[in-house]
């Protein structure tokens, strides 16, 4: 078994205090999303996304935040992946973002919904033609050959053209956050945990120990 016991790092390039924070964690969120995107993060977005079947089986992957607001979080899939079939058996998922320059990570506990038609549609329209023929490519989660997916690839891009359709087993999914909670990397591992829950639509916030 490998040891792994002296992997340790010193935390120490921020801190939480209560009365500093503002009142909406969207609010910090963004200040720390932004914090991350203009530090350089390589893919600041990337966010570790967990679901867990009807019958409790687990899985996380990572995926690419693509929008949010006050509503939730926006993310795209394949409706039938191995996280879409999930998501329509359980909706409740968690998501968690580390940036590790900041010695931060956010962690969402919330509900999933698909996004609207139309959404889903501006979305796929702008993206670049070759995500737009993977879409359709890939029958993401099942068993292929890279041949096969390649072949299908080439035929696509013969039968369009021009634009190309948005699939209907493709589209958006919004989080509505039930709990977010900021963890800041500190000294001798007393890390500060700030956590806002929403109780019938207000945020109430309160701090847990490391």
């Amino acid at each position: 078994m490998a040891d792994l016991s002296d992997f340790r790092k010193v935390y120490d390039k921020g801190f939480l205090v209560e009365n500093d924070l503002p009142n909406s964690p969207f609010d910090l969120f963004e200040n720390w999303f932004k914090a991350a995107a203009e530090s350089g993060t390589y893919e600041a977005n990337a966010m570790t996304l967990a679901t867990a079947t009807a019958t409790g089986h687990p899985r996380a992957r990572v995926v690419l935040l693509k929008s949010y607001d006050e509503n939730g979080f926006v993310f795209f899939t394949n409706y039938e992946s191995a996280k879409g079939r999930a998501l329509a058996e359980n909706p409740q998922v968690c998501l968690a973002f580390f940036w590790e320059e900041q010695e931060r990570q956010v962690i969402i506990e919330g509900v999933a919904e698909k996004t609207s038609r139309e959404v889903t549609h501006a979305y796929f329209q702008s993206r670049p033609r070759e995500s737009q023929l993977g879409a359709w490519a890939s029958p993401q989660s099942s068993e292929a050959t890279r041949e096969e997916l390649i072949q299908k690839l080439e035929q696509l891009n013969e039968k369009y053209p021009d634009e190309i359709p948005t699939p209907n087993h493709w589209g958006g999914y919004l989080v509505k956050p039930t709990k977010i909670e900021f963890w800041q990397g500190r000294p001798s591992r007393l890390h500060d945990r700030i956590v806002f829950e929403n109780e019938n639509g207000s945020w109430k916030r309160y701090r847990v120990a490391p």
